[in-house]
Order: structure tokens, then C-alpha cells, then sequence
């Protein structure tokens, strides 16, 4: 490669790495953030006393480093309260141990975050090389490395401490062995054995990093299908002589997800963590919505504008924005595509990423509308098929940028252009979600406890009902908030467990306030069961919404 073509990757990965690092730490963690946070550090959520009320520092505990935890305690603990293999947490716990604790001495937000920083930086130049691979292109491979850098998803997974930026990586080291088995399957040649040997490994590897990493491993057996089948009835006769080795690759996986199996299985701790995407019966709007949930994150691989602004104003300006720009961009990509398809050396590769792209979407309805597992609900999932989308869209535009003149209606211009209104739009993406107007974080507990500081005069209990480390992260967003603020004001915390009978939590609220001194402020915090409080009333003035936080404000005198 020319030196002016390293100088225009590492461009690329500057421009990518500064978006990713641009303000990482100043939109709060939420629950998912707080459970990598503390299992790697090494600590358990179980430490958290329920049932009874508790201080600030009692709830936060766990999110202070502790110097004697080992690797052995991450696993434990997170075989123990979660249902994710180990992988990206391992890689963490060595990671934070390198950072000083922040203010409070609480782990360091920014330092959990840097990590998947790093793992989506990577993913650029990584991008970079699958293209290469595929289409030999130093265009198509530029291109795609542009648009991975300022991709408004590719920065919303990168500025989330958790492991879809690791996975990510894993997708493009398997989908660079599957192109190299594919030009040997269309060669009829031996694939090397070295190559089945990191195939495997990479494959088992993103495994360890996230389950749904199977749903990849599930396109590309597609394709290989697909491709194979092909093969035989264009040629009959003749064996490939990459099929054993594609078998190898086929029983050294499943072994390597088998490993995983009985951790994946074990229910009593993956119901509650997974009903929020399981649905139940379905209305019109539930049948119809993940369609919409898809499309938006598909645009969003691309560019996105402030459409989860508070101000109707905005959302609908940068709503009627996205569509006009949706519909200018989709014929440019429709004729790149087809282009790539109709040419020889081109083709195959094309229509490899084309498969691995319906084939993913494919999977995710199915799990969507047959199991009831709504997969589109959640953006970070779509990391299944991210990287070839990302690819497609860059050949795409590289038949763009060799098109003298691009005509539509209202508008012409030349590929050149096209192609750099389109990432000038991505760069624009990419800053509206660094500074939360794009891919806002749901929890919103900055918001709520200024609200709660400047309320509540008397001592206050917030109380929420518990089931899983998902409400106490909830809680520990606020308490932190709290602490970091350095308000005299430290409320009592109260995590009132509920099992099958939401009636447990309602007694222990009420045995809970009836040992506390008045006067005192009861908040209640997405507190799921009923409230039958004797001496406290409900403040009845009209308080803000805030996201992830259902509140309700009692005085108890």
C-alpha cells in the first residue's frame, strides 16, 4: 500500500478515535454500564443489602475497585448474577486496574468506556482490511473505512462500556476467513489449515464475547449453503477441496458454543434479565413497530439527526430532513449495489454480503415474530450484521464516486460530491450522538436528582422494588449522581425485593418508613407494586418527565 493511502487510513482512524473519545464520560452510565463496571472490577451486586433502608455509600459499594479481586471473582460473580460469557469482562477487570478511581473513589467512567473505545477505533482499519480482502479495491476499502469512522452507530456502541465493539471485531476477523474460504471454494482449492485454525478460534472467541454472535455464524453458514450449492449445480461432479476443511471450521465452532451451552441455559437468572425484548400478545402497533425499529437503526448505521429531541420543533425539521436525505441517498447506494452485482470481478463478493445482510435481517424477524423475542427493540444487537452493511455501503459508494454526474430531480452533482455530502452528513451524525441529541441514554438520573435536590427540604428515602441488578443499577445511577455533586444532601436507599407478590415490596415499604425518624420525603422510584402509606401524602404539583425514571413524591410528617 502507498504511503498517501496509510496517511488517508490513519486519517480516518483519527477522525473516528476523536468522535469515539469526545464527550465519553459526561452522559451517565446506565444499568448495563453499571453491570460491566462491577463485574469487572471483580465485585458482586449481591452486597447490596434488600429490604432495609441504606446509605448512599452502602448502595455504591460495589462500584469501588477493589485490589484484591482476581480474575477468579469476576467469573464467579458473573456466572452467578448474569447470563454473558466472560470474555470482554476478563479483558476489562485487567484494563481498569490500569486507571486510579474517580471522584468518591468510584471506578472511573471514562476508563470502563475507553476500552470499547479502543475495540471501536480498531474496528476501522479492521474494516478496512475485510474490504480489501473481498474486493482487492483500495477505493472500496478507503470508503468503507470513512464511513465506519463517522458511523452515528458505530460512536453510540464505541461510547457504551460493554462488550458490542469487542464483538464487532470478532465479526470481521470471521467474515475476513470467510472470504478467504469462499475464493477457495470457488477455486476448488484446499483452504490453508493455519486459516481453519483462526477460524475456529475467532469464532469461539466471539462467542465468549456475546452469545448473539451465533446469529452471525448463522449467515455465514448461509452463505456457505447458498455459494455451495451453487457451485454443485454450475459444476456437478466435482468435489471442492475446501469441503472438509469448511467441515472442520463447522464441528470446531459448534464444539466451541457447546462450552457456553449450560451457562446460557441456566433460567433462573436470564428470564428476568431478557423479558424486557420478550413480547406477549400483540396489538397493531406491536406487529407493526419493530419494521420501524429496524429501519431506524439501518439509517442510523449512516447518518442520524436529533429526532429524540425534547422540542417537537426539532424532531419534526430533522425527522422531514432524514427522509429527504433518505430519499436522495437510496437510488445512488440501489445503483451501486447492482452495479457491483453485474460486474464480473466484483460479483461474487457482492452478493456474499448481500446474503449475510438478508440473512441477519432474516433471523432477527424470525426471532422477532415466530419466538416473540423482539430483537429489533434492542440497536447494540444489530452488531450481528453491522460490519457488512458497512461494507456494502462502501463499495457502493465507490461506484458513486467514479459516476461523473449523479442526476436526480431536484438535484445534480457529481459522485465526488455525492460521496462527500454523504460522509459530511455522517460527520455531523456522529457529533449530534457524542453530544446525546442522537441515541440519547434512557436513564436520565442527571436530570432527576437536581430535581429531587431542589424539592425535597426534609431527609429523604427513595424506594424502588427490586428484581434484578437492572433496578439496583438504576438506583446507583442516581446515588451516584448524588454523590459526585457534592450536595450535603445523602437520602437513604431503599431496594424493596419482589418476587411472584407484588404485595412483599408494599410491606416492607411500609415497615421500612415506620422505622424511620419524620419529617421525611418518600420518593418513589419505578416502585412496581401497590402504596398504601398511613401518615405520608402524595405531592400533587406537576413535576417533568425524565427518562428511565417513573417517580412519585410523598410527604411524611
Amino acid at each position: 500500500m502507498r504511503r498517501e493511502q496509510w496517511l488517508l487510513l490513519l486519517l480516518w482512524f483519527v477522525i473516528g478515535t476523536g468522535l469515539r473519545l469526545t464527550q465519553l464520560d459526561a452522559k451517565p452510565p446506565w444499568t448495563d454500564e453499571f453491570s460491566t463496571i462491577v463485574f469487572s472490577l471483580g465485585n458482586s451486586f449481591r452486597n447490596v443489602p434488600l429490604d432495609r433502608a441504606i446509605s448512599l455509600d452502602v448502595l455504591l459499594q460495589p462500584m469501588q475497585p477493589n485490589p484484591d479481586a482476581r480474575i477468579a471473582d469476576v467469573l464467579q460473580n458473573l456466572f452467578q448474577e448474569t447470563n454473558h460469557p466472560p470474555l470482554y469482562f476478563v479483558l476489562a477487570h485487567w484494563w481498569m486496574r490500569i486507571f486510579s478511581p474517580s471522584v468518591g473513589g468510584l471506578a472511573s467512567v471514562w476508563a470502563a468506556r475507553s476500552l470499547s473505545v479502543i475495540f471501536g477505533a480498531l474496528s476501522i482499519p479492521a474494516l478496512y482490511g475485510l474490504s480489501w480482502l473481498a474486493f482487492r479495491s483500495q477505493l472500496v476499502s478507503q470508503l468503507t473505512a470513512a464511513i465506519m469512522a463517522v458511523s452515528p452507530y458505530g460512536i453510540f456502541i464505541a461510547q457504551e462500556a460493554r462488550h458490542y465493539t469487542l464483538a464487532i471485531l470478532w465479526v470481521i476477523a470471521s467474515l475476513s476467513c470467510l472470504v478467504i474460504a469462499t475464493r477457495h471454494i470457488q477455486h476448488r482449492t484446499f483452504i490453508p489449515i493455519w486459516i481453519v485454525v483462526i477460524w475456529i478460534a475467532i469464532n469461539f472467541n466471539g462467542i465468549s464475547t456475546h452469545y448473539f454472535f451465533a446469529l452471525t455464524l448463522a449467515t455465514e453458514a448461509l452463505w456457505l449453503i447458498v455459494f455451495g450449492w451453487v457451485e454443485w449445480t454450475r459444476r456437478p461432479g466435482r468435489s471442492g477441496g475446501a469441503k472438509w476443511q469448511i467441515s472442520v471450521v463447522g464441528i470446531g465452532t459448534i464444539a466451541g458454543c457447546l462450552v457456553w451451552l449450560p451457562l446460557f441455559l441456566q433460567a433462573n437468572r436470564g428470564g428476568e434479565l431478557i423479558k424486557w425484548i420478550q413480547s406477549g400478545d400483540r396489538t397493531l402497533l406491536e406487529w407493526i413497530s419493530p419494521l420501524f425499529q429496524a429501519l431506524a437503526t439501518w439509517i442510523s448505521m449512516l447518518y442520524l439527526l436529533p429526532v429524540s429531541s425534547d422540542s417537537l420543533f426539532v424532531v419534526i425539521i430533522s425527522g422531514l430532513a432524514m427522509l429527504l436525505f433518505f430519499i436522495w441517498l437510496l437510488p445512488i447506494l440501489k445503483r451501486g449495489v447492482l452495479t457491483l452485482v453485474k460486474q464480473p470481478m466484483t460479483s461474487l463478493m457482492t452478493q456474499m454480503f448481500i446474503v449475510l445482510v438478508i440473512g441477519g435481517i432474516a433471523l432477527f424477524f424470525f426471532f422477532t415474530y415466530v419466538l416473540g423475542i423482539d430483537l429489533t427493540r434492542g440497536a447494540r444487537y444489530y452488531f450481528v450484521y453491522f460490519p457488512s452493511i458497512i461494507v456494502l455501503l462502501g463499495s457502493s459508494l465507490a461506484v458513486c464516486w467514479k459516476t461523473p454526474t449523479i442526476k436526480q430531480n431536484f438535484f445534480s452533482s457529481s459522485g465526488k460530491t455525492s460521496v462527500a455530502i454523504i460522509l459530511s452528513m455522517g460527520f455531523i451524525s456522529g457529533l449530534i450522538v457524542v453530544y446525546n441529541l442522537g441515541y440519547p441514554k434512557y436513564y436520565r438520573p442527571d436530570l432527576l436528582v437536581p430535581l429531587m435536590q431542589k424539592v425535597s427540604q426534609s431527609p429523604m428515602l427513595v424506594a424502588t422494588t427490586h428484581k434484578t441488578h437492572v433496578q439496583t443499577g438504576e438506583m446507583m445511577g442516581l446515588a451516584r449522581v448524588f454523590k459526585l455533586s457534592g450536595s450535603p444532601t445523602k437520602p437513604l436507599f431503599l431496594l424493596a425485593h419482589q418476587d411472584q407478590n407484588p404485595e412483599t415490596s408494599t410491606v416492607v415499604l411500609k415497615n421500612t418508613l415506620a422505622q424511620l425518624p419524620r419529617p421525611l420525603d418518600l420518593w418513589l422510584v419505578n416502585f412496581h407494586a401497590p402504596v398504601q402509606l398511613e401518615s405520608c401524602v402524595a405531592d400533587s404539583q406537576s413535576f417533568p418527565l425524565v427518562n428511565g425514571y417513573n417517580y412519585e413524591i410523598y410527604r411524611c410528617q
